[in-house]
């Protein structure tokens, strides 16, 4: 039962990282990434729908997105939500296709990207240790039944190092974004 709840916690760290990633993917570091676009979403025929949903969404040069819809006659409603958006870029229209250049990132800009990037991986190790209180509370809970005081001393030493691991997991990710970011 211990083993149990330790696997689905760990489970559910995993989950943490895989959204941790995702989100530092989308911020953007400098160098145009298709992923910076992830979190867009166009009005469509009256409804909401991810832009990567409804084009084609190419890097084909480091500083440059190249974003093809499906649909031309959404190339205006694409254009307002970029607009929109957090990114801070003006896209260009030639009728068929949007290009968005990314602008080289001051220091300052680069040091503001960095404090979101470790407030987001801040964010992760207080989702991972409140994973961690979920599965010691169910661990607890258990003294109730048939099992010993040592194997639930044993089942949150073992959460604890899965995740003291996570944490470092988090830790090594954000660095290696911030390495990123700071990059020129």
């Amino acid at each position: 039962m211990i083993k149990e709840l330790n696997k689905t916690a760990e489970e559910k760290m995993t989950k943490t990282i895989a959204v941790l990633k995702k989100e530092l993917a989308s911020m953007k570091a400098g160098r145009a990434n298709p992923t910076m676009l992830d979190r867009i979403e166009v009005e469509y025929y009256g409804s909401m729908a991810p832009l990567n949903q409804m084009a084609n969404i190419s890097a084909p040069e480091p500083r440059i997105l190249l974003i093809q819809p499906w649909d031309k006659s959404s190339i205006k409603s694409i254009e307002k939500a970029i607009l929109k958006s957090d990114l801070g870029i003006n896209p260009s229209n030639d009728g068929a296709a949007i290009r968005l250049v990314v602008p080289e990132l001051t220091e300052e800009t680069r040091k503001n990207i960095v404090k979101n990037v470790k407030k987001t991986g801040e964010e992760a190790k207080v989702a991972v240790r409140a994973i961690r209180r979920e599965c010691n509370d169910k661990i607890k809970a258990l003294k109730k039944s048939d099992i010993s005081e040592d194997e639930i001393k044993k089942g949150e030493e073992d959460i604890q190092k899965v995740t003291d691991n996570f944490i470092k997991e988090i830790d090594r990710i954000v660095e290696a974004k911030e390495k990123e970011v700071m990059s020129i």
